[in-house]
């Protein structure tokens, strides 16, 4: 007689890796030998620091999040298919965490005798584990996300792999060591004194040959099994696995795991052959793991209602002070944070849809405009964003644009909640002006190149660097094309964009001093803003412009792309992609230091050294603005 129960385990399993990629007689096995259990909500499968069951758990339906300490911090959800309480099971130690069910849930109980005798010889299935474990990801289906609602950006569910990868971890710089020859009492005591876990013996070079922690102590002393003046070389743990400072959580993680320890040494070339400069521990891998790119993407995805994502939004900024603080790649952490406030955005267009009495009548996109449409606001600041939507009848007109215009109010009042402040300009898709459908807004950019001035010119350079972060994918992309089709057929257009680009030359003095406010709430102080990193960004708008290239809106993607296009000017080009990311990382900087936006800087407050970068950053601005002023022949206009 058949076990239908089994079958249906089956054919749910085999959907889902690591049981994918498991022979069918092999899952057959594991199918026939599960239990199911039923979760009612907030109840517990395990708690931290249980004993571990014999079983590990796949969730069946229904969600269960993974929570540390009393203040029960969320480090994981698990969904359907996720695997959970395994890390245990291989670890053989207590629970890290307490499994909460967030809902109803059913959950398959597997023996965890299967993980030896099947997954763990299973060279894919236990890499994808392995991998899960460290990444504290799970393999999403690659069509999960799949939908018109974000467009030019990756989805912000899918963290791409760069992302996990690149982190190092917090770890403490500062190892509490001893030499092999200090009795076990002493170590302790100093152990205890220094309040650490953990004590690395190390030899007269400072290179590592052992470690003790608490769990050794606990084992081999308060059982009586050593003598309190037995040399801590006696009961230490050798040799020690080592690893760089930079060390990923991927690599720590997997290190541990596979080799059943719960702590690593960091070494000046991560080997046990060289001075050792710190020590990374489970707890310091969990504390991380809550201020990751990932967790914290994962976690606005299931944000209930606004105040909660607040509470999540917070988060960034230690992100990026920790981002900053490892000297992670400018263009990397730019990545990050663009992916963050695309899925906070995303989110809170999510919740305002929700509350409209109807669905949108056609496709629509969210503009994001200025340093946000641009992927290079690391610090929050005021919205600059536009709205465009499909064309329709003229009897739906008004009735259309009224719906989209509740919409954008309801996303404005929400974004404000979190911080993004009013445009003071109103330059926002709640004024009728930058709430449009597609013809309206082709009239409008039409207008704005074939009848240029001032203040159009000006409207250009917010809105030429619109980026698409939720909607229909295709209407940005019509919108791009007018804008080359319009200024293909008035050229003029360029001179004055040029013109524009080259207004504000580089901020030094004859004397090479720096230029500042001369009056007003910020007099004395440096616009880095408005006389350094706009003239990098407007020379990048205006060149990439020049040769036909839309979709680009990125400053340091558009410099690359000018370096591909015109190698003759490579190193003009390269010169200030490399200031661009100095200036954005100096301005970072300054405002987490400052608690404000960090685009007015008290020059006396520098030091010689930061000074003397700001004044080399200026260089490149000076030769981009010559370049522009040959290429469109500006010198009788200036």
């Amino acid at each position: 007689m058949k076990n239908t129960i089994a079958e249906r385990i089956y054919d749910f399993l085999k959907d889902f890796p690591p049981f994918q990629f498991l022979s069918k007689e092999e899952l057959n096995r594991i199918s026939e030998n599960i239990q199911v259990q039923y979760l009612e909500k907030d109840s517990y499968m395990f708690r931290q620091n249980d004993p571990v069951l014999p079983d590990f758990f796949v969730v069946k339906d229904g969600a269960v999040v993974l929570e540390s300490g009393e203040e029960k911090i969320i480090t994981d959800h698990c969904d359907e298919g996720d695997v959970f309480g395994l890390r245990a099971v291989i670890r053989k130690k207590n629970y890290m965490f307490s499994a909460r069910a967030l809902e109803e849930c059913i959950v398959y109980c597997i023996p965890a005798i299967f993980y030896e005798e099947i997954i763990l010889k299973n060279t894919d299935a236990n890499r994808f584990l392995l991998a899960t474990f460290a990444g504290n990801l799970k393999k999403s289906d690659p069509g999960k996300y799949s939908t018109e609602l974000y467009s030019q950006q990756d989805d912000p569910g899918k963290v791409p792999a760069y992302f996990r990868d690149l982190l190092a971890v917090s770890y403490s710089k500062d190892p509490v060591t001893c030499t092999g020859s200090l009795s076990v009492q002493q170590a302790a005591e100093i152990m205890t004194g220094k309040r650490v876990g953990s004590i690395v013996v190390v030899d007269d070079h400072f290179y590592p040959l052992g470690i003790v922690t608490d769990k050794d102590l606990r084992i081999k002393i308060a059982t009586g099994k050593v003598m309190l003046q037995t040399e801590i070389s006696e009961i230490m743990s050798a040799p020690v696995i080592t690893r760089r400072e930079n060390v990923t959580p991927a690599e720590a993680e997997i290190a541990m795991l596979h080799h059943h320890i719960g702590h690593i040494c960091l070494t000046e070339d991560g080997t046990d052959k060289s001075k050792i400069t710190g020590i990374l521990s489970e707890h310091d891998l969990l504390s991380s793991r809550g201020n990751h790119p990932a967790s914290v993407i994962k976690d606005i995805k299931r944000a209930a209602d606004v105040p909660e994502l607040k509470k999540i939004s917070s988060q960034t900024k230690l992100l990026l002070i920790n981002l900053l603080d490892q000297n992670i790649p400018t263009d990397f952490v730019l990545k990050v944070i663009a992916l963050i406030n695309q899925a906070l955005h995303a989110k809170i267009i999510e919740f305002s849809l929700a509350g409209m009495d109807a669905p949108p009548p056609v496709n629509f996109t969210w503009l994001a405009l200025g340093s946000l449409g641009r992927n290079e606001q690391l610090l929050i600041s005021d919205q600059d964003n536009a709205l465009i939507y499909s064309d329709v009848p003229k009897a739906d007109q008004e009735k259309t644009s009224q719906y989209f215009l509740q919409l954008a109010k309801m996303v404005t009042v929400k974004l404000e909640t979190l911080g993004f402040e009013y445009c003071p300009a109103e330059m926002m898709a709640s004024n009728p002006k930058w709430c449009l459908s597609l013809s309206a807004w082709k009239e409008q950019f039409r207008d704005w190149i074939t009848n240029p001035d001032e203040e159009k010119i000006l409207l250009c350079n917010i809105f030429f660097d619109f980026r698409g972060i939720f909607g229909n994918s295709e209407l940005p992309v019509q919108l791009e094309k007018c804008i080359v089709e319009y200024i293909e057929s008035h050229e003029i257009f360029l001179n004055r964009l040029a013109l524009n680009a080259v207004r504000n030359p580089p901020p030094l003095s004859f004397f090479r001093q720096f230029l500042l406010e001369h009056s007003g709430e910020h007099k004395d102080q440096f616009d880095i803003k408005a006389r350094a990193i706009m003239p990098l960004v407007d020379a990048a708008r205006v060149l990439i412009l020049s040769n036909g290239i839309t979709g680009i809106s990125n400053t340091l993607e558009r410099f690359e792309k000018l370096i591909a296009l015109e190698p003759q000017n490579k190193d003009i080009y390269i010169m200030c992609l490399e200031s661009y990311k100095i200036l954005l990382r100096f301005r970072a900087k300054q405002g987490l230091a400052n608690y404000d936006s960090g685009r007015f800087v008290h020059i006396k407050s520098l030091n010689k050294f930061e000074r003397l970068q700001l004044r080399n950053c200026f260089k490149p601005i000076a030769e981009v603005q010559e370049l522009i002023k040959v290429r469109f022949n500006l010198a009788q206009l200036l």
